[in-house]
């Protein structure tokens, strides 16, 4: 391979990575439409969810930004009456992954008082994006 072709290929592979990247960080904490799922409240060990909403997030224990997520979850939930947290650790509970569809982490769905996925974050969620999907 000449070196003139080697450098192309170094730069167009340079190029897809930095697009790639951007694109993922666009989209990072974007609320996302929740699909058909329902979430049980015995998979995250709770016996109920709260009358309003109840913010899961999924994490593990190598996740770097999950700590994050947690404090501004939890502070969140502080502010709004009839909002519960819980974190579901996918480190000690791997099935759930699938069964949720939870590619990455942190990830939080908002599920409502009947246990239906109203809203999933991958990533970081926004406030303000959190209280738009608590209202719909």
């Amino acid at each position: 391979m000449s070196p003139a072709l080697a450098l192309a290929a170094a730069v167009a592979l340079l190029a897809l990575a930095t697009a790639v990247g951007i694109v993922l960080r666009v989209r990072d904490g974007r609320r996302r439409a929740g699909g058909r799922l329902r979430f049980d409240p015995a998979d995250a060990g709770v016996g109920a969810l709260g009358s309003q909403a109840t913010l899961v997030q999924f994490s593990t224990e190598m996740c770097t930004r999950c700590p994050q997520v947690r404090r501004m979850l939890s502070s969140y939930v502080a502010e709004h009456d009839g909002v519960h947290h819980v974190e579901v650790d996918l480190t000690h509970r791997p099935d759930l992954a699938s069964r949720y569809r939870v590619l990455q982490t942190p990830t939080t769905f908002v599920v409502d008082a009947s246990g239906a996925v109203v809203a999933r974050f991958h990533g970081v969620p926004q406030r303000h994006a959190l209280t738009d999907a608590l209202a719909a």
